[in-house]
């Protein structure tokens, strides 16, 4: 580490070894140069490593081709990161294909839609149906010309914070990619306008198609986007919250009949695949200083607790819709339980993956580790 420092600084050493070439002891000239390293020169250093990073905030591009050239880590992921976000964000927007053709193209997905859609509310706990009925109520609030209710008022919340929360950490690469995937998300919600749905079954709700849910991806854009945007040691426990609340909004949607299971998983996977892809173009203010970056222990625990969750969910989910699928085909009574138990374990299932793979994937892309960034901003010059 301190070779790496010594290599940092070699034309100051250089001319302190110049200055003090006719003292006896050539030790205090060798090192006198080395000490504002650890004290006053860290400082000053740390905001012109700040200010490279904020690429829009006036930076000398100079600057960055330089410390790109001695270390590419410092201003872009490594190549093996953003390979990662792309096979991942494009597993899940095939996920989400997959999911929209077995729910809306067969009978089997159309009617187990239909069994839970139709019954969902009067299936759930007590305890779960009182927690889901503030996001249930439709409309409470028509201040603006846009209904509001309680699912877009708190979503719009989370945005609010999270541009707050770029703005005040300078991350001005990090606003372009929010934006990006606000507008992308923004284009999939209108896809419940465009695509088709086969009329397969006869159905008490409307044949219209309903996929993916609009208010399910505002409310997942809102907290991944706060994932992806807020400091290393909140990314952890913004990950858990943001599958909490995939997961609540997801089943509320259903609850009150706005929406069919498949349109919530489908929603879900678009914004992670979305999101996934914009992080593969992570670069300069979208990543953690240089110097502040270090492995996270909680993000490492989280992450794979919540991937390895969510699959294991997901699997469940799809043993027990393989159980009942005799009775989906007839519509049977025995296989309503069935229906919602694998709703609720798919929906949360799906959520967990969702944000355990935003979480690792923003970590990587964020805080590549490398020479330089760990150990921080080269030392400014002494002031004479």
């Amino acid at each position: 580490m301190l070779a790496g420092a010594g290599a940092g600084i070699d034309t100051g050493a250089g001319a302190g070894r110049g200055t003090g070439a006719a003292a006896p002891a050539p030790l205090p000239p060798v090192f006198t140069p080395m000490a504002p390293a650890t004290g006053e020169a860290r400082p000053s250093a740390a905001p012109a490593f700040g200010a490279m990073a904020g690429a829009g905030s006036g930076v000398d591009a100079g600057l960055e081709r330089g410390l790109a050239k001695l270390d590419p880590l410092t201003v872009r992921p490594r190549v093996s990161s953003r390979v990662l976000c792309v096979v991942f964000g494009t597993l899940l927007l095939a996920l989400a294909a997959g999911v929209w053709w077995l729910g809306v193209r067969t009978e089997t997905g159309q009617s187990y839609d239909e069994i839970v859609v139709t019954g969902f509310q009067d299936a759930l706990p007590e305890w779960l149906a009182s927690m889901l009925d503030p996001f249930v109520r439709q409309n409470s609030h028509t201040v603006l010309p846009i209904p509001l209710n309680m699912t877009v008022i708190l979503s719009l919340l989370i945005g609010v914070i999270a541009l707050v929360v770029m703005i005040v950490r300078r991350r001005w690469w990090l606003i372009g990619q929010s934006a990006a995937i606000v507008a992308l998300c923004y284009a999939a919600s209108r896809l419940k306008d465009t695509l088709p749905r086969p009329f397969l079954i006869n159905t008490d709700t409307p044949h219209a198609n309903s996929a993916p849910s609009g208010h399910m991806i505002l409310a997942a854009t809102a907290v991944t986007i706060l994932l992806i945007v807020v400091p290393r040691v909140w990314r952890a426990v913004c990950a858990l919250i943001a599958a909490a609340y995939m997961l609540v909004i997801g089943l509320s949607v259903i609850a009150g009949g706005w929406h069919r299971p498949t349109d919530v998983v489908m929603a879900i996977l678009l914004v992670g695949g979305i999101a996934l892809l914009a992080l593969a173009c992570t670069r300069t203010s979208g990543m953690d200083d240089p110097g502040r970056r270090v492995s996270s222990m909680s993000v490492q625990i989280v992450g794979s607790v919540m991937i390895t969750a969510g699959l294991l969910a997901c699997a469940y989910a799809a043993y027990v819709i393989w159980q009942i699928e005799p009775g989906l085909e007839l519509s049977a009574q025995w296989s309503q339980s069935g229906s919602h138990l694998s709703t609720v374990v798919g929906v949360a299932g799906v959520a967990l993956l969702v944000g355990g793979l935003a979480l690792a994937m923003r970590q990587l892309t964020a805080s590549p580790l490398s020479r330089i960034g760990l150990i921080g901003a080269p030392p400014a010059p002494p002031r004479r």
